[in-house]
């Protein structure tokens, strides 16, 4: 549960003193405890629908409404509000002020329905960015959010996690939380940390690195998912995991099967999810017949450094943003065999290899990701 500044009511915008999104209940307590008056406010627009008891209005508000899909208000202030359709039952609203600045404010749990990619970058986007990242992908690759827009996470509920992991998972997003009763300034910058570009997630087995990896990413559109452990014919096991994989991301994701990461690294384009370079390193040693002695020996290792130093340099050199994953094996029991004593530590050289080019590396332990660098 979260307490002190963390506690969060049902979101309500109050913009320019003006205009209403949303009506919770006690809004005009929480705007006095702000320093605020709803005295001049002239408009309130609901956004999510309301079925349960009639919305109680404070004295002197008007009664709220909502806008037609579509259609545009203006307002005598000088505001215009346009109302954006969503995929999911609600209204989004677009404003502009007096001034051109402009607000987009989302439902909870709604992503907007269409969009036209020549109307620009907002200053400001208000949304259930925890909910629904993937409202989020869809405004960056229509253009409405680009690096300058400050977006701000708004419907959090009691599933969202409090406190510092909510501030890690919103970066991942290039998101930010503020406390109730913030004023926030459309148009002025705001340090929210950037987005990694080169990212290495490390875990046991089941211990949630995979969901994890994802999770930094499904805010973006168009990733490429690299999945380096193909398709083994005949394995039910294994493809049941592959089905669940893909099952949880994304469907605007692609998804390409190679460990052939080198090139992908070098061209430009989308986000690359690499999972996983476990099995990457198994190819990498099968390729190299690293299991025999006489071969790791004549030559095999040698030829295992030279294909770690090139992949390593690809992601220092990579323009993409990267998101990799890994198994950390290093603190289990030592492998009985020679083959496995092997594999285990040439993972630990490459994870050690992959994590100094990365600005950040996380280590998931029961689902719960801890920051080692960045």
């Amino acid at each position: 549960m979260a307490l002190g500044v963390d506690a969060r009511a049902a979101a309500a915008l109050l913009v320019d003193g003006a205009l209403l999104l949303d009506l919770t209940p006690g809004a005009a307590f929480a705007a006095a405890r702000a320093g605020r008056s709803l005295g001049g406010v002239r408009q309130v627009l609901l956004s999510h629908p309301h079925n349960g008891p009639a919305v109680e209005v404070p004295a002197g508000l008007p009664q709220p409404g909502r806008v037609t899909d579509g259609r545009e208000l203006a307002l005598l202030t000088g505001h215009r509000v346009r109302a954006v359709p969503m995929d999911a039952p609600g209204t989004g609203y677009a404003v502009t002020g007096p001034d051109g600045q402009r607000l987009l404010y989302l439902p909870p749990g709604a992503a907007p329905a269409g969009l036209e990619e020549a109307a620009g970058a907002y200053d400001m986007v208000v949304a259930d960015v925890v909910g629904r990242p993937d409202a989020l992908a869809r405004l960056r690759l229509a253009g409405a959010v680009g690096p300058a827009t400050d977006v701000i996470a708004v419907h959090l509920d009691h599933d969202v996690p409090p406190g510092r992991e909510l501030t890690r998972r919103l970066a991942a997003a290039g998101a930010r939380a503020v406390p109730d009763g913030t004023t926030l300034t459309v148009g002025v910058y705001e340090d929210v940390p950037d987005v990694p570009r080169r990212t290495l997630v490390l875990g046991g087995a089941r211990s949630g690195k995979s969901v994890e990896a994802e999770r930094r990413l499904e805010a973006f559109p168009d990733v490429l998912y690299v999945a380096t452990g193909g398709t083994r014919n005949g394995d039910g096991e294994w493809a049941a995991r592959v089905h669940a994989h893909r099952e949880r991301r994304p469907g605007s994701w692609r998804t390409a099967e190679t460990c052939d990461l080198v090139p992908l690294l070098k061209d430009d384009g989308a986000p690359l999810l690499v999972d996983c370079l476990s099995l990457w390193l198994t190819d990498a040693m099968d390729s190299v017949n690293a299991w025999d002695d006489d071969e790791w020996g004549g030559g095999g290792e040698r030829a295992l450094r030279a294909r770690v130093e090139e992949l390593t340099a690809a992601v220092r050199e990579t323009r993409r943003t990267v998101v990799a994953v890994s198994n950390e094996v290093g603190s289990g029991i030592v492998p009985a065999t020679p083959s496995g004593r092997r594999y285990r530590d040439e993972l630990g050289r490459l994870n050690a290899a992959f994590a100094t080019e990365c600005e950040h590396v996380l280590l998931v332990v029961a689902g719960q990701a801890l920051t080692l660098k960045g």
